[in-house]
Parts: C-alpha cells; structure tokens; sequence
C-alpha cells in the first residue's frame, strides 16, 4: 500500500475545502467519532479492520471492499470494535456546490447517491476484484490531487466523474443483474458468429440487422 499517501486521521468532520477533500487512512488504537452529520456527501471506502456503520438506527456491519455513501444531513458514525487491528480506509468528502456541477452534466454519475438520498439504501458490497478497481482510481485521484502538475485541477476533475460514474454503474448493474445478463450474452454471440462467418459480410449494419441491435 502507498504509505506516503496516507494521512494521519483528525477527528474533524467539517470541509477546508470548498469542493471535495480525499483521505487514505490506515490507523490503531483510535477513538471512536460521535454520531454526526454533514452539509456534503461522504463516500467511505472500508478495507481493513473489524467495524461497523451506524447510519440514523441502523448498525451495518462491513467487510472489505464496502462502500459507504452519506448523503448531507444523515447521522452516522464508526463502530470500532477492536482498537487493535489496523483499520483502513479511504474517505471522499464533495461539497453540494461542486456535486451540483457534475450532475448538471448527467444524472448518470450519482445513480449511486440517488440510491443512498431516495432509497436508503447506503451501503454496497463488492468482492476483491471490483473493490481492486475502485481503489485503483481513488490512488491516482490522490496521487493527483498531491502532486503539482499541468492540468491538475481538470485532471482530477475528470477524476471524480470517472470514479463516480464507475459506482454508479456497478450498482446500476447489481441492480440490473438480468440486463447486464443480456448484454453479455449479446456480445458472445456477436464474438462467435463473427468467427465463424470470416468469409462474410461483417460490416456494423449486417451486424445490426442480423441481432436487431442498434450500431
């Protein structure tokens, strides 16, 4: 893991910034934080150690690879329930300013927090392999958002489209399992017809009008 990206946690719970602030923690023997709210959304990734959520009443108990998406006004806190394994995390803070900005481009991209404001729905499990990906964008936001280089602030930006657009459509196709069903089953069939039909017409509007698909 990048140590030198960590940061040692505080117990603050409001933003410096105006936009977003990005932590990788990685701590023992911390205290546990009051329940509390925001007037932003916090996204918290778990990776290690033996905790659980409290959200409004409900306590969920976490694994690694679970994110947690908090919507602004929504009590919640960490449960540690043992101080002496490490625990491990990433937290996204995103001001309703600059959560604004992104939607306006497309609602895609918060799919996920309308789940967590609308549905209560507030936490998402993941195995090794999807979590490997997420964690992946979020060390190149940090590296970024650390590092001093052309085009950093549209670099980031673009950033935190991409990370947010990518957990949206992990829950939209958990949510969707038959649809993500179809469409593979779709572009295997595709993949093997095209093998067996070299010698033929392969050109998009064939292909389109043979699986009655859209090019």
């Amino acid at each position: 893991m990048k140590k030198n990206l960590k940061t040692q946690f505080l117990t603050r719970q409001y933003m410096l910034s105006k936009e977003y602030e990005l932590y990788y923690y990685s701590d023992s023997h911390m205290a546990n934080v009051d329940s509390h709210t925001h007037d932003y959304y916090e996204l918290y990734f778990f990776m290690e150690g033996k905790v659980s959520y409290l959200i409004e009443k409900q306590l969920y108990d976490l694994r690694a690879g679970d994110v947690v998406v908090i919507p602004p006004g929504i009590h919640h806190k960490a449960v540690i329930h043992d101080l002496e394994k490490p625990y491990s995390r990433f937290v996204f803070w995103i001001s309703i300013d600059y959560y604004q900005r992104i939607r306006q481009m497309s609602e895609d991209y918060f799919y996920i927090v309308d789940l967590a404001r609308d549905k209560g729905r507030y936490v998402f499990h993941n195995d090794a392999v999807a979590f490997s990906s997420i964690q992946s964008r979020i060390f190149h936001l940090i590296e970024e958002i650390h590092w001093d280089r052309f085009g950093k602030e549209e670099k980031i930006f673009i950033g935190i489209c991409d990370l947010f657009l990518h957990l949206s459509r992990m829950a939209y196709e958990n949510n969707h399992p038959r649809k993500l069903k179809e469409d593979q089953n779709l572009y295997e069939n595709i993949i093997q017809y095209i093998d067996t039909q070299l010698d033929q017409d392969l050109s998009l509007e064939h292909l389109a009008g043979k699986f009655y698909v859209s090019k």
